[in-house]
């Protein structure tokens, strides 16, 4: 099944029928959306008993992660915590050099960064430099960054706040509704004075369809290699019971459907899901796209620069914490600049980095995560999370 097929809420059905009638509602998790120890992280995240550090690893791994695959580790020390990729948890082919991995790890730092403060930290991040590679053929923990800790002043912010209402929303927004000229100056500027990153907003008409149109193709081309349906699948959670198992992956919940499509969806079978996502219509996913009024590329200088990476996850879990605290919502839409590792892997021409620079117009930056923003039409539910038991070292 490919992931965006089932994923992006545009063919499912809103009935099924077997045997006469719905079945497996309960052992679906129908009734339980949001329930069981796979969401108990957001609930406590919080906490701290007795070891003050865990407070800033239960706000880290809220994070934003690329296919939910949550990669990473994390080793506490009396005066720092170390952040580790664990590079087995990835989706092969999907990403062949670990780029949105990375990704996803510095979304995971911007957490705990913005959770040190709120539990009275003064914390400095050191970031490891590196260049990415092909997926190790020996997967094991790699340190990415260490995070120094001192005593500090006590102090939350309204992006510390927004930590547990931040997640992707995958279902249609609102076109009639426009973003505020202020909130835009202000995303915008949210990099600061970073030499080696930038944003580009997009909100003009004729800007936005030609993304879509890109993203679309590409989501089209990449999805037909079966090396990427494969790596992909292995994070689709269809079942409840995995769902509560792994508490990782991609749910029907986190889809952006309808409640009552959700609820379909989830007592199907994954013949029946495949048939339904098979039903999509042709333009699909760029209309989703065009039903937001803005769409972002976060851009290096080298998209394959490890501490360039981190920095771009950070200033994607930034925006996105900063849109959920005014209201809005948003999801990375990221299959063009998946091609354009798909074509660096596979030695062939850089395409879809020439569509990106032509949208750019300046080829110094490489746009390395797209994503838009919007008011959304439908409430988007967390996604599940591991406990941090699972993830110190």
């Amino acid at each position: 099944m490919r992931r965006r097929s089932f994923l992006k809420g545009t063919g499912i059905v809103t009935v099924a029928v077997v045997g006469g009638g719905v079945w497996r509602a309960w052992d679906q998790g129908v009734f339980s959306v949001g329930e069981g120890p796979a969401y108990e992280p957001w609930k406590g995240w919080r906490n701290t008993g007795n070891d003050a550090p865990l407070a800033l690893v239960r706000a880290a791994i809220l994070a934003a992660s690329p296919h939910n695959t949550q990669p990473w580790l994390f080793k506490i020390t009396d005066s720092a915590i170390g952040l580790y990729i664990d590079t087995q948890r990835n989706v092969g082919a999907l990403d062949p050099y670990l780029r949105e991995e990375h990704i996803g790890m510095g979304c995971a730092l911007e957490n705990l960064m913005l959770a040190a403060p709120a539990n009275g930290y003064a914390a400095t991040a050191e970031l490891l430099p590196g260049k990415l590679g092909p997926i190790p053929a020996a997967p094991k923990p790699q340190l990415l960054a260490r995070v120094n800790l001192a005593p500090g002043k006590r102090e939350e912010n309204e992006l510390y706040n927004a930590i547990p209402r931040r997640h992707t929303n995958r279902g249609p927004y609102d076109p009639s509704k426009t973003i505020p000229p202020d909130f835009v100056a202000a995303l915008k500027h949210l990099p600061g004075d970073d030499a080696d990153l930038k944003l580009f907003l997009f909100t003009d008409e004729a800007d936005r369809k030609k993304i879509a149109e890109i993203s679309s193709a590409a989501n089209t081309e990449i999805y037909s290699d079966p090396d990427v349906q494969r790596g992909s699948e292995r994070w689709v959670r269809l079942k409840w019971s995995a769902v509560q198992k792994y508490r990782d992956g991609l749910t029907i919940d986190a889809s952006g459907l309808p409640p009552i499509a959700t609820a379909i969806a989830k007592m199907m079978s994954a013949r029946m899901l495949r048939w339904a996502a098979s039903r999509s219509t042709d333009n699909g996913y760029a209309n989703l796209m065009l039903g937001a009024p803005l769409i972002g590329f976060i851009a290096v200088r080298d998209r394959y620069a490890q501490e360039q990476c981190l920095q771009a996850g950070r200033i994607w879990q930034r925006a996105h914490l900063f849109a959920t605290a005014h209201g809005l919502s948003a999801r990375p839409c990221n299959e063009a600049v998946e091609m354009v590792d798909h074509e660096r892997a596979l030695g062939r021409p850089a395409s879809r980095a020439a569509l990106l620079n032509e949208v750019t117009t300046d080829s110094t930056w490489q746009p390395t995560f797209v994503f838009y923003m919007g008011y959304p039409k439908l409430s988007a539910h967390a996604s599940p999370r591991r406990p941090v038991q699972a993830v110190l070292v």
